[in-house]
């Protein structure tokens, strides 16, 4: 089969698939590129819709992500994929079109997590993670001057708080934990406390929504704690959840998101990829242990890691192990990781401003507070602490490569692992 006959199709139109994408044709590929995607818009900066968009700070039209080769990609946006058929290798679409591929990148993200109880039919009650659901989210703050309220004490969650302080708007951040971030250990939870209360923003943690009360000017929370909270916006930020629905029956493993080998290549089949915060998978500097890592470099990284084993072949396929990157901008403080903190059994301080996590007497992540120098100083001992195994174990769920490469590439380029700069001008979680 000639290049030129194949076809490779994308689900999912963001960051990850975009770069997919992207790297397909930087490798040669010169067959089809097909790219799916559930939004009417071509992919874009989600982190900064949540952000900058809402804050106003941005338009609409900046947040839309360059491409940096001619992808010669047909998109079909607005079409969400309906099922999988990984035996005839079929994407099924609205209307029982059928979208045959060669290859197969999953790139479909994740959707925001549903609180039983509240009320979604009210148009106050929002969640934030799309364009369209910022434009709502300041339509539902503009019905009036009361305080908004953010249900989650995660980084959405601070971050929206920020970004509403910065409008002058009352907000009031509800959650379960006892701080805000909690998953950073005590000291970073402390010291986010203290910075939400500097900026006059409200804290009610601990506690939970007991009832939801619908009043004319507002949407009225009683919490667990015996306190009421009269909101104009509720924002629910309660996590996330991968989007794989479309998928069931498909044979994938898909237990809290699509199970992956150390390559990216879907569990039980050789054709199939997936990148993203829907990719569950072993990073082998860590452990054998797959999982998955919600972070938009982490997206970037992956998409174009896939993308290219998936040309390579399972024979020819490398381990995607990078050491994970994120950074949180509230108020005027830069918080940034890297590593997985969320393995750390305990913490240490490492510097003024540093907090390690370490598991089994091993450093595997840091987080710092407005000390980007000496992130770049941790994120070198990570690596030089965590190597890749050589030569790199197979992942527990590896199965022997049963057809040849998509397409014949003579030199593969170095994988490039810092992401372009338009990933990184509005960066974010």
């Amino acid at each position: 089969m000639t290049d030129s006959a194949e076809r490779i199709v994308i689900v999912g139109a963001g960051v990850a698939g975009l770069r997919a994408a992207e790297r397909l044709r930087e490798l040669g590929f010169d067959g089809e590129v097909v790219i799916i995607g559930d939004e009417r818009r071509r992919p874009y900066h989600r982190p900064a819709a949540s952000k900058q968009l809402l804050g106003g700070t941005a338009r609409e039209s900046d947040l839309a992500l360059r491409t940096y080769i001619d992808l010669d990609a047909r998109w079909r946006l607005g079409t969400m994929a309906t099922r999988l058929d990984t035996t005839h290798r079929l994407v099924h679409l609205p209307g029982g079109e059928e979208l045959r591929y060669d290859g197969l990148v999953i790139a479909t993200g994740v959707v925001p997590k549903h609180l039983a109880g509240a009320p979604r039919h009210d148009p106050r009650v929002r969640v934030l993670r799309t364009v369209e659901d910022a434009v709502a989210v300041r339509r539902a703050l503009a019905g009036n001057s009361k305080p908004a309220v953010v249900l989650g004490s995660g980084l959405i969650g601070c971050e929206f708080a920020a970004t509403m302080r910065h409008l002058g708007r009352d907000v009031t951040i509800v959650g379960r934990s006892s701080t805000p971030l909690d998953r950073l250990g005590t000291a970073v939870g402390s010291a986010v406390t203290r910075l939400h209360r500097q900026h006059r923003a409200g804290l009610a943690l601990g506690t939970s929504v007991r009832h939801w009360i619908n009043l004319k000017d507002g949407i009225g929370l009683h919490l667990a704690n015996s306190r009421l909270l009269v909101a104009s916006c509720v924002v629910l930020a309660i996590g996330s959840v991968p989007a794989t629905d479309w998928m069931r029956g498909s044979g994938l493993v898909l237990e809290d998101g699509v199970l992956c080998e150390a390559t990216l290549f879907a569990a039980g089949v050789n054709d199939v990829v997936a990148a993203g915060d829907v990719a569950r998978w072993p990073n082998l500097r860590f452990d054998e242990v797959p999982r998955r890592v919600e972070h938009w470099i982490n997206a970037v990284e992956m998409g174009r890691a896939a993308a290219e084993n998936l040309l390579a072949g399972q024979q020819s396929a490398r381990p995607f192990t990078p050491i994970p990157r994120a950074w949180s901008g509230q108020y005027e403080v830069r918080l940034q990781t890297v590593g997985l903190p969320a393995l750390g059994t305990d913490t240490v301080r490492l510097a003024e401003g540093v907090t390690g996590y370490v598991r089994s007497g091993k450093l595997v992540g840091a987080c710092t507070w407005d000390r980007p120098k000496a992130m770049l100083h941790w994120a070198e001992e990570l690596e030089r602490q965590l190597p890749v195994p050589e030569p790199a174990r197979p992942s527990r769920h590896a199965r022997e490569p049963e057809i040849t490469p998509l397409a014949t590439v003579p030199t593969v380029p170095a994988r490039t692992t810092t992401p372009p700069l338009g990933d990184l001008w509005l960066s974010g979680a």
